[in-house]
């Protein structure tokens, strides 16, 4: 039998040190929210492949939709023969995506691409380059995608100078002591000392920051980018690569607000676990960019495009905005309990919306001071229990949970007690 610390040594002696590892776990197979590795031990998956997941592994109606697929064709570059199936999910995007007036989608492969895609149609409209996002967002590991991603370690230590014209304002934050009022102050001193308004093609935002520790934008920030945007000709952005298709409990999160954007990037659980990413936007900006400046050898694959088809279809038959709603709260109720017990590591301000929920682990209950020693401890004990389970945060003490929305309520609580343990004192 092939072991973990085998194939984890082989992938030492094989793969670059600078993909990194949550876990020393290899997978053998999975179904919805389990997982089991290479020797046999079972796992509650509280990850979800980093947000892919959010209609579970193997979804049979997914595979179902791949299968007969792959009996057809595999691939074709939409650039050079064009397929339904990525014309028909640009057009249930379109119908789903909260943005005025007519809407056009252009589909990619991953995150990355479809953010850095994003400010070159920003750009292809606005005739400008500049670039405005937020400190803690995460855009992506590309050349642009990591300029406009908003912390250094580990995106940007040691890998070079980032590309010129991109600026970030401080993100509203208790954790950051930093309100609205004075992030977009900072966005004015950015205009007056750095680019005028006039040289900039976007802003760009996390509508609830992912790795920056599932904060939420509030409410009051998004009303003023609107009004910044609409005032100077910038194209406002909303980066929904991880909080898209359910995981807040709609199925986009910008719905949560009473503005809209211009622009919306989606990927991860676009496709459940296939590689697919798009950029979704009002019509005459996504139309700017000529024939060819757009598009990719694999973008759009029909594989995935059948898969994210399929995504939309489980989303509606089995509601599983209404079962975010419900798992968040039973998870807010949860983390709740557990805040309040002093036999448990200190945690704090349990937060986000629908099934996007973080916590703090902290130093003393009585204060803030993030502890991350012992967020790592915490994080590696549950994996040793039987549950896989993600940190983030601007300073690394941050503990999300992205459990498949489809997911039995008897392994939300299983996982909700090897939490639990992992916790205690």
């Amino acid at each position: 039998m092939t072991t973990n610390a085998e194939l984890l040594s082989r992938r030492n002696a094989a793969v670059v040190r600078g993909i990194g590892h949550t876990t020393p776990l290899s997978a053998s197979k999975a179904r919805n929210a389990e997982l089991w590795d290479v020797e046999g031990n079972r796992y509650v998956d509280f990850a979800g492949g980093i947000a892919v997941l959010n209609t579970g592994h193997c979804h049979p109606k997914i595979l179902a939709a791949v299968q007969e697929q792959m009996s057809r064709f595999t691939h074709t570059c939409f650039q050079v023969v064009m397929y339904e199936p990525y014309i028909a999910l640009a057009e249930r995007l379109n119908a789903l995506a909260p943005i005025q007036g007519p809407v056009k989608t252009a589909l990619f492969t991953t995150g990355a691409e479809a953010t850095e895609n994003a400010i070159k149609i920003a750009r292809a409209a606005t005739g400008r380059s500049g670039v405005i996002a937020f400190t803690g967002a995460f855009h992506g590991r590309t050349m642009l995608a990591s300029a406009m991603t908003g912390k250094v370690v580990p995106y940007k230590k040691g890998l070079g100078p980032a590309l010129s014209e991109v600026w970030h304002v401080p993100f509203p934050t208790d954790q950051n002591g930093v309100t609205v009022e004075e992030s977009l102050k900072y966005l004015d001193f950015i205009f007056k000392a750095d680019a005028d308004p006039s040289r900039i093609a976007a802003i760009i935002i996390e509508p609830v920051q992912g790795e920056g520790g599932f904060h939420q934008a509030p409410d009051s920030l998004m009303r003023g980018l609107r009004r910044v945007c609409d005032e100077h000709g910038i194209v406002l952005i909303a980066d929904e690569v991880q909080t898209g298709f359910g995981r807040t409990g709609k199925m986009f999160a910008m719905e949560h607000y009473d503005v809209s954007p211009d622009i919306i990037c989606v990927a991860k659980s676009l496709a459940g676990g296939f590689p697919l990413s798009g950029v979704i936007g009002k019509a005459p900006i996504m139309d700017a960019a000529d024939p060819g400046g757009l598009g990719g050898t694999y973008a759009g694959n029909p594989l995935a495009c059948v898969a994210a088809l399929a995504v939309l279809d489980v989303f509606e038959e089995e509601k599983l905005l209404e079962r975010a709603e419900a798992i968040g709260k039973r998870l807010h109720a949860s983390l709740r309990r557990m805040e309040g017990r002093n036999d448990l590591l200190p945690i704090s301000d349990v937060r986000g919306p629908g099934a996007m929920i973080a916590f703090d682990i902290v130093k003393d209950r009585s204060g803030r001071e993030p502890d991350p020693d012992a967020t790592r401890r915490v994080i590696q004990r549950a994996h040793e229990n039987g549950l896989i389970l993600l940190s983030c945060g601007t300073h690394a003490n941050t503990i999300r949970i992205l459990v498949p929305l489809t997911a039995e309520e008897n392994i939300i609580d299983e996982g909700l007690k090897i939490l639990e343990t992992a916790l205690a004192a």
